[in-house]
Formats: structure tokens, C-alpha cells, sequence
């Protein structure tokens, strides 16, 4: 019985290794004996996943392919291919068959071994070299090889060196022409621009190609729902660097934006599928934050280049920016109710979680042209000029309505995802927050009712900051007592994101993570207005965590001049400032150790926050700085203008008892009385008068 498996086990030795026939068959000079040896390692590829697993070897069979010959087969085939299209079926068959395989396997092959060899390899010249050919062939490919370029095509950009030598070539034409009915082709110039731009030192010249390859795609374009490019640009847009970023030649911007705001509003006018919704609203928030002197003009009036037209190009009587908003209200609405339920499903929560974020950004911005508009119409008004308003009151009446609707349930929202996130429950009082249970196998602890999102903590989830910051400016804005009193429930979650976002800037990890900060003081404002929203400021240990922010400011302002963080602190005394005066009879006692603590600001000399190199440039510097340090002085004038409000209002015998502190913020006045008088800002030194007469009183 031995004998015949000793036969068969001779007669596998005695045949040949079709890796090694393989091999010897590239190595011939005919083109025919290269084909066959090219189709025969096709075979083996597929048929061994063992050899497939073996990376070594998959880099060994590669260095044996002849580049040239690929790039050969895929030039011949293209062009064969071709011409025989141009002839008859029955003239032409037998070439067109000869020039599908010749070009079918040549892509075949690239795109199988781009497939398996390990990432740092797929940067070798061996693959770059090919893109070239790549693009060119896509117009001759049947739809399999089509498929087989574009994902090939896709896995090499995502090199840098792939990425580059993709962006050097003159012609995409071939990806332009295909990209409405190819997404592919999107995510290759996706991937391309994004390794290029992180990689390449040609800021301008790929700002320029970009510019240039947006305006045919968006050409392409015309005559689709055009979703796909939109959710492209959504994706794109916001990641570039302002370097690159394309700005056109003319005050409107690329020349492809008109386009593009047409694509938006024929999809918002229309019935756009759940795809097309997210496609235009995300677009639409991109817009307005990469093009933010632009886009609102575009987006929200109905006559975004001044040419006259009262209505929009459907002709209807709604303005455009009223169907827009309404549809994203409805949307907010309909979707917040059943959010929290998706927390943790990660086929739904991030793309709903990012189309409402986006949502509530498109609110926010338009929120803020509303509000320019009003001002700037103002300002016609006291010149003798009449003015025309951005929105018909009658439809920014009903706008108020369904913001006002839609906000209430933002709170609700709010409230049950930041509950969840610290107690599972809603309504518990801080202090049960904080107990925690034991597990006695691993010696971890956790909160014992609290559940929270996998991959997003209430504190780093973008949808919450979007809707804060939507909210904040509608607190402040519009006069609805019954808003307020219903977002001053949510003073909890508004003063622990705040002191989240203190943390994280103490600990030098604020740019990791996201800020609350300016729309919860924004907020307050807002809030602050009604009796029950000072209570609940109060309750939550307001004034505290603002303090304590307003002291690192000013002494942070000693030696940098931040204008942003300036800025900040003067809201932050804005919010204190109201709070104090409403205080009856008089202020707490506890407040006062904001005296105390900017009575021991150490006052910088002019030059201690200019750098050293500063002087050699005086001229050039002198205007940004001068405006820098007048935020600044702001802000230190805002400071005095609080404790000195702070101390009037207090009892006598308080006031004696601070009469050394008051001496030294008296000082600390004076000292800056001599800077902003060299300034020449009149407010200010009216301001700082006011302060000395009033601290020079109660000494």
C-alpha cells in the first residue's frame, strides 16, 4: 500500500512550481511569454491564501514583475481597445478581445499585489510610477476594470509619495468625467489632496490645482442631485488648511460657489432623500465656517450677488433662508427625542450626531447675520437711508415660534444626555454624583448609575457644543422669559462643562478637546436677566468657577497679551458685574475675595509681554499690537470697574475692613490710567475716572 503513495508523491515532485514557471516566464524577452507568466502568478494569487498571508514573498514576486511591461500592456490595450470600438463588431472583435485582456490584466495585477503588500511598500516607485497610466486608461476600461483602477488608485494616495505623484499629473480628466457615477473617483482626490497638503511645501500650487479640479467636478456635475460631490466638499472643505484653501480671484469667492449654492437650494426646495439632507445641511455648516464672509450672503438671502431679484429661482413667496432654517428645525425636532437612544450604536449616532451638529451651526450663523443685519440697518437709519430687511417680519415672526419650540426641547435634550452621563437618572443632586461603587476583582470603581457614549463624553461630543452655542445666542437675544426660566434648570450642566473646559486649559490639554466656555458665558448673559436664573447660577457655584477664571486671566495677562482670552474675561465681568448689582442688599461677603486677589495682581511693566524681536520691527507691529493691548486694557478696566462695584455696594464696616486692598487697586487704577491715556481711548480713561473718584471715596 506504500508504494503507489511513494509514486504519487514522485510524480508532485516531478511537476513544476507554478510560482517558479511563474517567474521564469517574466523573465523571457517575447511579450507573449510575459503575458502568460503574468496570468499564470494572476492564478496563483487567487487560488493561495497561504501565499497571499506572506508578505516576504508577495515583495519577492513584485520586484519580478517588469514594470515596463505593465506600463506597455496598459498603453497597448487602451489604445487597441480603442480603435476597435471605432470599427464594426464583426471587424473589430478579435482586437477588442486582445486589448480587454491585455489591459484587464495589467490592472488586475497592480491592483492585486497594491492590495497585499504591507503599507510602508506601497510608497515604492514601482507603484507611483504607474498612477499615471492608471488615470489615463479609465475611459477605455470595462466596468470591472474601471472598479479595479479606482480602488487601486485610492489605496496609493493614501501614501504621501503616492499622494504627490498623483497631484503632479496635468490631466484628470479621465476621474472628472466618471466621478458622477463613480464615488471612487471623490474619495481619490479626497485622500490625494489631504496626504498632499500635509506633505508637499507647494502650498500655492495645490491650493491652485484644487481650485482648478473642484470647478470641472462641480461642471460635471450639473444635471444630477449632485449628493456625492456635496458630501465630498462637506468632508473636505473644513480640513484644509487655510494655505490651500481655495479663495478665488474676485471678492465672491472660487468662481464654483454660485454653482454649488445652486446645488444646496435645489435640494432643499426639493423632497431630498435622508442622504441629500445630510449632504447639503453639513455642506451648507462647511461653508459658513471656511467662507464666513461669504457664504451667509449666499446662503441666506435671496439675492446673493445684488443683482435686484426679490424672490428666489423657484419663484416663491417664502424666502430661501425661511424654507432652510424651517427644514433644520423640523429636523432638530423630529431627531432629538430618539438621539439618546442611539448613544451607542455606531452605525446611526455619527452621522445623525454630525447632521445635527451641523444644524444647530447653520442656526447659530444665521442667528449672527440676523443680528449684523439688524444693527447694520440701524446704522442706515440714524444716516437717513432707508433699509430693506433680510427676512420678512411676517416670516421672521413664525421663525421665532419654531425656534423658540425647538430650543425647549434642546434643553430637554441637554438635560437627559448630561444626567446619563453623570447619574443615569435624571434630577439627583450633585452629591449622589459623586459615590462611587467598588468592583472587588479589579479594585476599579465607577459611578453607580451613570452610563456615558463609548467614544464621546458629554464634555467631547461636537452635537453638545453646536447646540450650546446656538442656544446661548437665542438666551441672549430674544426676550423669552419662559425659555430662560427653562434653561436656568440646566444650571448644573452649564457651570461643570465650564469648569471641564478650566481644567483642560490648566493642564495644557485645551486643544485636544472642546470649549465651552464662551457660549455658556453667553448664556448667563442671557439668563441672568430673570431672578430664577441668578438663583440658579448661585445654586451651581457660578460665581466661583468665573471668578477663579477671571483671576487666571489677569494674572495670564501679565505676561502674554492673549486677545481672545481678553476678550473672554470681559464677558466674564459682564455676567459677574450684572449678578453683583441685583445681589440686594448688597453683595455676599465671599465675593470679596476677588478684591482681594486682584489687590495682588502684580501690574506688568509696558515692555514685560512685547518679545524681544518686537522693537526691530516697531512699524510694522505697531497697529496689531496697539489693538491687542486696548482688548487687554479692556478687559483690566473691566476687572477694576467690577471690584470697585463690588466694594460700593457693600456694608461700611466691610468696607473698612478692605480699606488696604482698595488702597492697592486704587494704585493698580492709576497705573493704568497713564497707559491708556498714551493710547488715547477716551471710554477707557472715562471709565478709570470713575473708578478712582469712586475708591478715592471709600478710603
Amino acid at each position: 500500500m506504500s508504494e503507489p503513495r511513494t509514486q504519487q508523491q514522485q510524480t508532485r515532485q516531478q511537476q513544476p512550481d507554478p510560482i517558479q514557471n511563474a517567474q521564469t516566464l517574466l523573465k523571457a524577452k517575447d511579450d507573449t511569454s510575459r503575458f502568460v507568466g503574468l496570468a499564470l502568478l494572476k492564478s496563483v494569487l487567487d487560488n493561495s491564501s497561504e501565499l497571499r498571508n506572506n508578505q516576504e514573498a508577495v515583495r519577492g514576486l513584485w520586484k519580478t514583475v517588469p514594470s515596463k511591461f505593465l506600463d506597455r500592456l496598459i498603453k497597448t490595450g487602451s489604445r487597441s481597445r480603442q480603435q476597435s470600438q471605432s470599427q464594426s463588431h464583426s471587424e473589430g472583435s478579435g482586437a477588442h478581445n486582445n486589448a480587454r485582456d491585455m489591459l484587464d490584466l495589467a490592472v488586475a495585477i497592480i491592483h492585486t499585489f497594491a492590495a497585499l503588500m504591507p503599507e510602508e511598500n506601497k510608497r515604492d516607485s514601482r507603484f507611483t510610477e504607474r498612477i499615471p497610466n492608471l488615470v489615463a486608461c479609465l475611459l477605455n476600461c470595462s466596468p470591472e476594470t474601471t472598479k479595479l483602477v479606482l480602488e487601486t488608485l485610492s489605496t496609493l494616495v493614501t501614501t504621501p509619495d503616492g499622494a504627490l505623484a498623483f497631484i503632479s499629473l496635468e490631466d484628470v480628466t479621465t476621474l472628472i468625467e466618471i466621478a458622477p457615477s463613480q464615488p471612487l473617483v471623490l474619495d481619490i482626490f479626497f485622500y490625494a489632496w489631504l496626504n498632499a497638503m500635509t506633505s508637499t511645501q507647494e502650498k500655492n500650487l495645490l491650493r491652485t490645482k484644487i481650485d482648478t479640479t473642484i470647478t470641472a467636478l462641480v461642471s460635471s456635475f450639473k444635471g444630477t442631485d449632485a449628493v456625492t460631490l456635496l458630501d465630498f466638499l462637506a468632508n473636505l472643505l473644513p480640513r484644509l488648511e487655510p494655505q490651500v484653501l481655495p479663495q478665488g480671484n474676485s471678492p465672491q469667492g472660487p468662481q464654483w460657489l454660485p454653482t454649488l449654492n445652486l446645488f444646496i437650494r435645489n435640494l432643499v426646495s426639493s423632497r431630498p432623500t435622508p442622504a441629500g439632507r445630510a449632504a447639503y445641511t453639513n455642506l451648507s455648516a462647511a461653508l459658513l465656517e471656511v467662507y464666513p464672509s461669504i457664504a451667509p450672503q449666499l446662503l441666506f438671502t435671496d439675492d446673493p450677488y445684488g443683482k435686484g431679484k426679490g424672490k428666489d429661482d423657484r419663484g416663491d413667496k417664502k424666502p430661501f433662508s425661511y424654507l432652510l432654517i424651517s427644514i433644520l428645525l423640523i429636523d432638530i425636532r423630529s431627531t432629538s427625542p430618539t438621539l439618546l437612544s442611539q448613544l451607542n450604536n455606531p452605525a446611526s449616532y455619527p452621522s445623525t450626531s454630525r447632521r445635527l451638529s451641523s444644524a444647530f451651526n447653520i442656526i447659530s450663523h444665521y442667528l449672527g447675520y440676523l443680528l449684523r443685519s439688524l444693527d447694520s440697518d440701524s446704522d442706515d437709519d440714524d444716516d437717513g437711508k432707508s433699509s430693506t430687511p433680510v427676512i420678512d417680519p411676517e416670516f421672521l415672526l413664525k421663525l421665532r415660534t419654531s425656534l423658540s419650540e425647538t430650543f425647549s426641547l434642546t434643553l430637554e435634550f441637554l438635560r437627559d444626555r448630561f444626567d446619563a452621563s453623570v447619574a443615569g437618572a435624571m434630577g439627583l443632586d450633585p452629591s449622589a454624583r459623586s459615590a462611587a461603587a467598588h468592583d472587588s476583582q479589579s479594585g476599579a470603581s465607577r459611578l453607580t448609575l451613570a452610563w456615558e457614549s463609548m467614544s464621546d463624553k458629554v464634555d467631547e461630543d461636537p452635537l453638545i457644543l453646536a447646540a450650546m452655542r446656538a442656544l446661548a445666542i437665542w438666551l441672549r437675544e430674544d426676550d423669552n422669559e419662559q425659555l430662560r426660566k427653562e434653561a436656568s434648570g440646566l444650571g448644573d450642566l452649564f457651570i461643570e462643562l465650564y469648569r471641564s473646559s478650566c481644567q483642560r486649559r490648566a493642564s495644557g490639554k485645551e486643544e485636544e478637546k472642546l470649549d465651552f466656555r464662551r457660549p455658556i458665558l453667553m448664556a448667563w448673559e442671557g439668563l441672568i436677566e430673570e431672578r430664577k436664573g441668578v438663583e440658579s447660577f448661585l445654586a451651581n457655584g457660578g460665581w466661583q468657577a468665573l471668578s477663579e477664571d477671571l483671576i487666571a486671566i489677569l494674572h495670564n495677562s501679565s505676561t502674554v497679551a492673549d486677545e481672545a482670552e481678553a476678550a473672554r474675561g470681559t464677558e466674564i465681568v459682564r455676567v459677574l458685574l450684572q449678578v453683583a448689582e441685583q445681589e440686594r442688599p448688597g453683595p455676599k461677603e465671599e465675593w470679596l475675595d476677588l478684591v482681594t486677589k486682584v489687590a495682588a495682581w502684580y501690574v506688568p511693566d509696558e515692555d514685560d509681554n512685547r518679545g524681544d524681536d518686537e522693537d526691530e520691527d516697531e512699524e510694522m507691529h505697531e497697529v496689531g499690537r496697539k489693538e491687542t493691548r486696548l482688548v487687554v486694557y479692556e478687559f483690566q478696566v473691566a476687572t477694576l470697574q467690577l471690584v470697585t462695584a463690588l466694594l460700593a455696594g457693600s456694608h461700611q464696616g466691610v468696607q473698612r475692613r478692605y480699606v488696604h486692598s482698595t488702597s492697592a487697586v486704587l494704585g493698580i487704577a492709576r497705573v493704568l490710567m497713564g497707559r491708556v491715556k498714551r493710547l488715547g481711548d477716551g471710554e477707557l480713561v472715562e471709565a478709570l475716572e470713575d473708578v478712582e473718584g469712586t475708591l478715592g471715596g471709600l478710603r
